[in-house]
């Protein structure tokens, strides 16, 4: 079973969906036994870091996550939930994260060509990074230059060593991390058609090991 954290922020009803169009069994859950009983664990997320990160942590479920990535299972952050995983956030402020990965959440319109739009908003290919001559357990299902669905003004940095993929937006764009039993995906696998529903599938079937 895969628990969905419902910390009051996350399109959760269409991730929710994705999940049972892929044949995986999939509840939404505020309740920390059922996150923590749960075979894997995704953190979805949408808006800001600091409501967002304040949320989950007046719920209690910012400890459950950590309890979840203590134990071994494996974990997705999608959007605003793989930029909760990492240290500090420079959205209007200066923000802690869960440090669940090192690096740092910073502006894009700090450091792309200023004639691109914000927020990155559309579909970008995915340029997969090999780690031991491989790509990570997520991507098994797709190739290299597949098409993925973006929402967003903020992107993770100070983090080469645990970046899975990119995306081009004049610079490269933190696409995709992992770090142990940890994955994040700046994208929405839940709004990337055929291709988000085969790295969910993968997901599904990842036992969680690092490359």
């Amino acid at each position: 079973m895969i628990a969905i954290v419902d910390y009051g922020v996350g399109n959760l009803f269409s991730l929710k969906q994705s999940l049972t169009a892929i044949g995986a069994e999939a509840v939404v859950t505020n309740q920390p036994e059922t996150v923590l009983s749960a075979d894997r664990v995704i953190l979805p997320g949408v808006g800001a870091f600091a409501d967002a990160a304040k949320k989950l942590s007046a719920t209690g479920l910012s400890e459950v996550v950590r309890s979840v990535v203590d134990s071994g299972k494996p974990l997705l952050g999608i959007c605003l939930g793989m930029q909760l995983l990492f240290e500090t956030s420079y959205e209007f402020g200066e923000h802690k994260g869960l440090g669940l990965i090192p690096g740092r959440v910073v502006a894009l319109k700090e450091r792309i060509s200023p004639e691109l739009k914000i927020p990155h908003i559309g579909w970008n290919q995915l340029s997969l990074i090999e780690k031991s001559g491989k790509v990570h357990p997520i991507f098994n299902r797709i190739k290299n230059g597949d098409y993925v669905y973006f929402v967003h003004s903020y992107y993770a940095t100070s983090c080469d060593q645990y970046v899975i993929a990119n995306t081009d937006y004049s610079i490269p764009v933190t696409a995709a991390v992992a770090r142990g039993c940890i994955c994040g995906c700046q994208f929405h696998p839940e709004k990337s058609g055929d291709v988000g529903l085969r790295i969910l599938k993968s997901f599904c079937e990842w036992s969680g090991e690092e490359l």
